[in-house]
């Protein structure tokens, strides 16, 4: 009786566009209120004390770790597959995995120490 391996593919997946989702969606707005908005005086930018206050809040400090995780693990994927195909690597292909996939996950948690240290 032969038993069919299970594919971790849809979950990577899963994850690679829900990291595309959540930057697409964040990440834009987080670089005009840094880089334009407050350095430009069209907003007050908020203190080191505010920023410290918000992140004293779970769901705050679940939302950086989740913009973290899912944005490593999207470039993570899409690294993945542009070195394995794009370099013609294939026969690496689970060395490569493990190093995109390892990085991201350590990243990840740096900044849930990080995060939680707050």
């Amino acid at each position: 009786m032969s038993r069919d391996r299970t594919s971790a593919e849809p979950f990577l997946w899963l994850l690679f566009s829900a990291g595309g989702v959540v930057t697409a969606l964040a990440v834009p707005v987080f670089l005009f209120l840094f880089g334009i908005a407050f350095p430009l005086g069209w907003l007050d930018p908020p203190s080191s004390a505010e920023i410290y206050t918000l992140l004293r809040n779970p769901l705050a400090r679940l939302a950086v770790i989740v913009l973290c995780g899912l944005g490593l693990m999207h470039a993570a994927h899409r690294l993945r597959h542009t070195v394995r195909d794009g370099l013609q690597l294939q026969r690496h292909g689970t060395a490569i995995a493990a190093a995109c996939y390892g990085t991201a996950a350590f990243v990840t948690a740096v900044a849930v120490v990080l995060v939680s240290m707050l």
